[in-house]
């Protein structure tokens, strides 16, 4: 991943006096005693402090100013921060049911018998929950609750008996504005508003212990291009009819998905036959909210509560909750929400068509979708012999795969 640089005129964040001591910013205590505008300036610091962004300290101000770049040592730093206090906040639940995770997953030499026949498992009741909740945990970028429209998929292998878990997927509503995005599809903003209805964001795809060393997340992104999937959105979505707009929500044409570090090894190259299934679009502006911690933004809800402001984040209100509460947190502390949230983490963009004439769907110019005819069963054999086959004549591989066993398995 290439360096993300920021332009030399970015400006600074001003914050009201304070008797921050900055020598002991990390002190969780001294954070924890202060009230809550306080709380939530020392928490924002901390957040970015750990990014290398340049705190002055004045008499009566502190003035902040971004990075000239992240690197990918950045980001992982700051993302296992985030996903380590996050999965200490949860410990007591995780304990709870780490058990429950070993039992869904499959022992290595099982895994290199089986057929591999993936089924889509839609989370419904609160064990499915649980159990998506459980492994969630385990990937590297930090676990949020996901506001708006939301998919969770656990995909199992009934090639096994006991069905063990390959790995999960969720959809969810689409971020409103990605200038790539929208350029590529041919939005301005009110046909955006109009339409961004019938696309969703694979916000969770990847693959568990041992099928991960099989490159079990392209079979993964491959399922998410599977006329089953769409199918999956049809039913949940059939009845549902947007609160502000009043508009249906039951087609979706194509899914947007984003890289953690740039480009992604997972996404590249992937192809069905001759067709490029996960196309890269550019990155995003780095406009988000990836650098603000959940600790942080849990702050923030909080004073926005004594203050008596309140965010919705019912169906249809939109998919930028998480954004709006950070930017009214920061109107109230007196920070520059545009600045400070302009310059979070690049990600690569990666657009996955479900219909052929998904552009003119999505412009207007069309009222049916024509989609494409991708079933289940046909993407698991292209990745079985494009990528599987390969794969398993790696010794290393095998050895990974051998030496897994459920119990071995941790979050920590």
């Amino acid at each position: 991943m290439k360096a993300q640089n920021f332009p030399s005129n970015t400006s600074t964040l001003l914050l009201e006096k304070t008797s921050i001591d900055l020598s002991r910013i990390y002190d969780n205590k001294i954070i924890q005693t202060q009230g809550n505008e306080e709380k939530v300036k020392l928490l924002l610091i901390r957040d970015l402090l750990r990014l290398n962004w340049s705190i002055e300290k004045s008499r009566y101000e502190l003035r902040i100013s971004p990075p000239s770049f992240y690197n990918k040592e950045i980001i992982k730093k700051s993302m296992s921060i985030s996903r380590r206090d996050i999965i200490e906040k949860n410990r007591e639940w995780i304990e709870k049911h780490i058990d429950i995770a070993r039992k869904n997953l499959a022992l290595g030499k099982d895994v290199l018998k089986s057929k591999i026949l993936p089924r889509i498992e839609v989370c419904k009741t609160k064990e499915q929950h649980g159990i998506f909740r459980i492994f969630r945990y385990y990937w590297s970028s930090p676990y949020s609750e996901y506001i708006g429209r939301r998919i969770r998929l656990i995909l199992r292998d009934d090639g096994i008996v006991g069905s063990p878990i390959i790995g999960i997927a969720a959809l969810g509503s689409s971020i409103i504005h990605i200038p790539d995005r929208d350029k590529w599809i041919g939005w301005d903003k009110e046909k955006r508003t109009d339409n961004i209805i019938n696309v969703m964001d694979a916000y969770v795809l990847g693959a568990l212990p041992p099928y991960n060393y099989l490159l079990g997340g392209k079979l993964v992104s491959y399922i998410l291009a599977s006329n089953e999937i769409r199918e999956i959105y049809k039913e949940k979505y059939k009845d549902k009819i947007t609160i502000i707009r009043k508009r249906k929500t039951n087609d979706c044409v194509c899914i947007f998905t984003t890289s953690l570090y740039g480009n992604s090894s997972q996404y590249n190259r992937l192809k069905f036959k001759d067709r490029l299934l996960y196309i890269p679009l550019g990155y995003t502006t780095g406009y988000g909210t990836l650098h603000i911690s959940n600790e942080t933004f849990l702050a923030m809800q909080q004073l926005l509560i004594r203050k008596g402001i309140t965010i919705t984040n019912r169906f249809g209100d939109g998919p930028n909750w998480r954004m709006r509460v950070i930017r009214s947190a920061l109107d109230v502390i007196g920070v520059d929400s545009n600045m400070l949230l302009q310059h979070s983490f690049k990600r690569g963009i990666y657009a996955t068509p479900l219909a052929k004439n998904f552009r003119s769907f999505l412009l207007g110019k069309s009222t049916k979708p024509i989609y494409y005819n991708l079933p289940l069963r046909t993407l698991v054999n292209f990745w079985k012999n494009r990528w599987l086959d390969m794969r398993k004549r790696n010794i290393n591989v095998i050895d990974n795969v051998l030496n897994f066993k459920p119990e071995d398995f941790t979050l920590y």
